[in-house]
């Protein structure tokens, strides 16, 4: 079972003088076989009758009864002021009672405990036995306490809510945007470290705040043009291209590895996304400040040398490309993944020279039919990439502007391969075949997030029982019903531990109890745009609008009503 069960070094436990007294009570439950002669020891714990491995339990009832079983009838006095239930740091008043002639112990909380919280029992070795033997070793059990399924928050329309959960998330891009740059913040703790693929998600967001009247017109031209301004005039480029992190204030790149201080062609391409929606959606012919803004986007997508990242004209594209160290990363960009995008922008640039030929697309992304997958799981069908589909990112990042909606081509139905690959996800987490605490049908997702102490590309095949919000809520364009009962789970049941003044936090995990407490552009992002795609098909009709793309996607192969 793969849990990551609480740390079982040594612990100060704090002992209180208002500790319950010990109460002596017959209670005629048959404890295992005891045996005095023995070393006094732990033969057995409980929790309301069930056992546990390592004395580790989940999803425990906020009023339980804890039960031990020794060796050999207790010292009762010596019970009291060697015993504990604390949780970070606080001792919680117990009950206590005995049985089986004083060799059971049976602990019970005074009051109820909260929920989802991280309790701690300890015995010390100092609690004797009547023969005035000490316990061979201390005893530790650890129990997380079950969610508190009440209602966090006044239950308010399906439409409302996906309002709510828009404007709310919106707020990362709009009111923690960088003073200088405009730009996204990589995440809430990232401080001066913007973030090129998520600020193209966030201008993406800033066109959803107009539609939903967060924001006016002029007031989304505005920022849009300072962060235009400021990636024009400031940041640094590498053969047209952006680096994956950016001095919000500088325009310096922030190196995102050792040898990653250079141009990411998926980023910029994320970007570029965002920006060309931008462009068709500013599309007055006599407002100087719209026209303006559609020519420094014209500008900076043009600059981008998108055939210098195929490496000395190798057919496939390369992720990264550095000054000091050149392609040294070598990561080449294939499929199925995230980056589908990344070679729609490249096919579909107005300069000659910049434009990769279908070859490309082919060989390099397609791998020549090797990204197919034709398997079936839960009995749905995966058209495309690793087992299981992967992190569903893969299904979010290049769909927030290409609308797969009977979209095809030589290897795939885009709109079948998503939603197979949502459902898969959906179905992994119901089935729970690692038994993580909360999995259901109303709290799913697994995608690259947060993890604790870290970030992790989490999936059906990389499991740690951490579930971000982003995951199911972006997913709504495929799986409305699935992904509408996981929004309304993590607002009305979590919201008290997931919900804030951006919206949903990146992740949590509810067998650990362990709740993030940052929020990332690139999980904010896919959320307000994905349920605006749901919604109005915003961001779809505008990128699928613009003609380059109509002419780049069309030269790759693709069909589609919107081509």
């Amino acid at each position: 079972m793969k849990f990551n069960p609480v740390t079982t070094g040594t612990v100060c436990i704090i002992f209180c003088s208002f500790l319950w007294g010990c109460t002596k009570t017959v209670v005629t439950k048959k404890p295992p076989v005891t045996d005095t002669s023995g070393p006094f020891s732990l033969v057995k714990a409980t929790i309301n009758d069930s056992s546990a491995n390592n004395f580790t339990f989940y999803n425990v009832s906020t009023s339980p009864t804890l039960e031990f079983f020794f060796s050999a009838p207790i010292d009762t006095g010596t019970v009291k002021s060697n015993t504990a239930l604390t949780t970070g740091g606080t001792v919680i008043p117990v009950l206590y009672s005995y049985a089986n002639h004083d060799s059971a112990l049976i602990v019970r909380p005074a009051s109820a405990l909260h929920a989802l919280t991280l309790y701690t029992f300890a015995i010390l070795t100092n609690v004797k036995s009547v023969a005035d033997s000490g316990l061979t070793s201390m005893v530790r059990l650890n129990f997380n306490t079950q969610i508190d399924s009440s209602d966090k928050f006044p239950q308010i329309s399906d439409s409302a809510l996906l309002t709510l959960v828009e404007q709310q998330t919106f707020n990362y891009f709009w009111t923690f945007g960088h003073p200088v740059s405009g730009m996204a913040r990589e995440r809430t703790s990232s401080g001066n470290t913007v973030t090129t693929g998520g600020s193209g998600f966030g201008i993406m967001s800033m066109l959803v705040g107009v539609q939903r009247n967060f924001i006016t017109r002029g007031q989304a031209l505005g920022r849009i043009d300072t962060i235009v301004s400021f990636l024009a005039n400031k940041a640094m480029r590498f053969h047209g291209a952006f680096s994956h992190w950016i001095d919000g204030s500088t325009g310096a790149t922030i190196p995102f590895g050792t040898q990653d201080d250079g141009g990411d062609i998926v980023e910029t391409s994320y970007m570029m996304q965002g920006l060309l929606c931008a462009r068709q959606f500013f599309n007055s012919t006599t407002d100087s400040n719209e026209i303006n803004l559609r020519n420094t986007i014209n500008s900076l997508y043009d600059s981008v040398q998108w055939n210098w990242y195929r490496q000395n004209g190798a057919n496939v594209l390369t992720w990264n490309w550095s000054p000091d160290y050149g392609f040294a990363i070598n990561v080449q960009v294939q499929g199925w993944d995230e980056a589908l995008i990344t070679y729609v922008m490249g096919a579909s640039s107005n300069v000659d020279s910049n434009v990769i030929p279908k070859i490309v697309y082919d060989n390099g992304w397609a791998r020549n039919g090797a990204m197919k997958n034709g398997n079936a799981y839960f009995g749905v069908t995966l058209p495309l990439g690793p087992p299981y589909g992967g992190p569903l990112f893969f299904a979010h990042y290049s769909f927030l502007g290409i609308n797969p909606v009977n979209l095809s081509d030589a290897y795939a139905n885009y709109w079948t391969q998503d939603t197979a690959h949502a459902r898969i996800n959906y179905l992994y987490c119901v089935s729970n075949p690692q038994h993580y605490v909360g999995y259901s049908s109303s709290c799913w997702g697994l995608t690259a997030s947060d993890i604790q102490n870290g970030y992790d590309a989490s999936s059906p095949t990389e499991d740690n029982g951490v579930i971000a919000p982003t995951a199911a809520i972006s997913s709504l364009p495929y799986t409305p019903t699935e992904s509408m009962n996981a929004l309304r789970f993590f607002y009305y049941k979590l919201g008290d531990k997931i919900w804030g003044q951006y919206g949903f936090i990146d992740a949590f995990n509810l067998t650990n109890i362990w709740f993030d407490s940052d929020c990332l552009a690139i999980d904010q992002g896919p959320q307000i745009v994905m349920i605006e795609n749901y919604r109005s098909g915003l961001l779809w009709n505008l990128f699928m609008s613009c003609p380059e793309i109509k002419r780049g996607m069309t030269n790759l192969g693709f069909s589609s009503p919107n081509l």
